[in-house]
C-alpha cells in the first residue's frame, strides 16, 4: 500500500478532527467518549471471570450513578422506583397438585401397558475373556517374559 506524503498528510489532519471532536463530545457528557478511554489504567488482577453481581447491588449502583448525574446537571435524583420484593420461586399448591395426578396417571397407563417401572431390566453380561482367549493370552505373556529374561542376561 503505497501512500503518497500529501495522503498521509491529509491522513494525519482528519485523525487530529477525530480527536478534537471526540474530547468535545466527552466535554459535553463529562466523561470519555471511546473504548479506549474507559479502561486505561484500569486493568483486572488474576485474568479470571467478572463475578456476578447481585440485583440489589446493581440497583445501588444505578443509584448512585442516577445521583451523580442529577448532581453534575444541577437537579435533583428522581427517586428510584422500589424493587419489587423477592419473588419466590417453585411451585404453588395447585400446580403441585396437578402435576402429581398427571404423573400419577402416567405411571398407571405404563403399568396397564405392562412396561416402566414394574418390570426390571435383565442384568447386563459380563465381559470377560473365553478359555480359549485366556490360554493365548497367558501363552504369549509367558513369551513376552522370556524374552526379557533372554535380553536381561546377554547385557
Amino acid at each position: 500500500m503505497d501512500l503518497s506524503l500529501q495522503q498521509l498528510t491529509q491522513a494525519i489532519s482528519i485523525k487530529k478532527q477525530i480527536a478534537a471532536l471526540q474530547q468535545r463530545l466527552s466535554g459535553l457528557f463529562g466523561g470519555t467518549t471511546s473504548g479506549a478511554g474507559r479502561t486505561r489504567g484500569r486493568r483486572r488482577r488474576g485474568g479470571g471471570k467478572r463475578r456476578p453481581m447481585s440485583a440489589a447491588t446493581r440497583a445501588k449502583l444505578a443509584a448512585a450513578a442516577r445521583a451523580r448525574w442529577a448532581k453534575r446537571k444541577g437537579t435533583t435524583a428522581a427517586p428510584a422506583a422500589k424493587a419489587p420484593g423477592r419473588r419466590r420461586k417453585g411451585l404453588t399448591a395447585a400446580g403441585r397438585r396437578k402435576l402429581s395426578e398427571s404423573m400419577k396417571a402416567r405411571w398407571a397407563a405404563r403399568r396397564r401397558a405392562g412396561g416402566g417401572a414394574t418390570t426390571t431390566k435383565a442384568p447386563k453380561k459380563k465381559r470377560g475373556l473365553t478359555a480359549a482367549g485366556r490360554r493365548k493370552l497367558s501363552e504369549a505373556m509367558k513369551a513376552r517374559w522370556a524374552a526379557r529374561r533372554r535380553a536381561a542376561g546377554k547385557k
